[in-house]
């Protein structure tokens, strides 16, 4: 049975996608198609803050692309120097709270240490943040895209704890979904499974989908990476077969193969 999967594939050096792997383990033939373009934006303005730990109690981090604006801006020889000789050391003695293994990884990366990952959703990691964090303390440094939700600042505000969001990423439409989303249909069929990956991928293209399998529509079962895409579906009138019970390859490609077994 066919999966597809609204997301970018991963790095080609870094080994197969896990994704395919898992559901691959399962006998399930995934395909990705990338639904999202991001626009990386206030780089130098993150630098500077990053630049001042002290002012500071901490790192919040809820999407590998806050992380990938900062792997550009370390790509400068100057700041990478910077970074390297004290400013990670700075940022380690105080905590980078992570939303899920693909952001915790990241963090690792550049040479800090993640702490909160197994949360799986910015509504777990806010209660794990109050349950850490004093009222009133110095901010926590938020680097985020403009469309993030406002769960995460909200319980935060509402505990006392204070947050600085910066803005370091725009998301739009990948240029050529339409197309490969086509494509994929035209020449695959209609897939037993689609997988959405954000809210912004249930709005980006779940239209043209639904165009596309026509009547079929019904046949195919809708899988959500977590609660907020899950929700997104749902507001958009679907019915959800499943969501992950944790935002990894494995958790998800056992959701699925569950929902599979249960077809009609």
């Amino acid at each position: 049975m066919k999966v597809l999967l609204l997301k970018d594939p991963k790095d080609k050096d870094s080994g197969p996608d896990p994704y395919i792997k898992e559901l691959g383990s399962y006998s399930l033939e995934a395909t990705l198609i990338p639904v999202l373009s991001f626009e990386f934006t206030s780089l130098d303005s993150l630098f500077e803050k990053l630049s001042h730990p002290e002012s500071y109690g901490g790192l919040v981090f809820t999407s590998p692309r806050a992380i990938e604006a900062i792997k550009i801006c370390l790509k400068e020889k100057s700041k990478k120097e910077a970074w390297s000789k004290s400013l990670k050391q700075m940022w380690n003695i105080k905590p980078t709270y992570v939303v899920g293994k693909a952001t915790a990884s990241l963090v690792e990366e550049i040479g800090l240490t993640p702490q909160g990952e197994k949360a799986g959703n910015a509504e777990k990691l806010a209660e794990y943040i109050c349950s850490r964090e004093k009222a009133n303390s110095s901010a926590l440094l938020f680097p985020c895209g403009a469309l993030k939700r406002e769960v995460l600042p909200t319980v935060l505000r509402e505990k006392g704890i204070s947050l600085e969001s910066l803005t370091v990423y725009q998301t739009s439409q990948h240029p050529d979904v339409q197309q490969s989303l086509s494509s994929y249909f035209s020449q695959q069929g209609i897939p037993a499974s689609v997988v959405f990956f954000s809210p912004s991928g249930v709005k980006f293209c779940l239209q043209h989908i639904q165009e596309l399998a026509g009547d079929l529509i019904n046949q195919v079962k809708f899988a959500a990476i977590g609660p907020s895409t899950a929700e997104a579906l749902r507001g958009a009138g679907l019915a959800v077969s499943c969501t992950a019970g944790s935002p990894t390859a494995r958790e998800l490609a056992a959701a699925i193969h569950t929902a599979l077994q249960h077809r009609p």
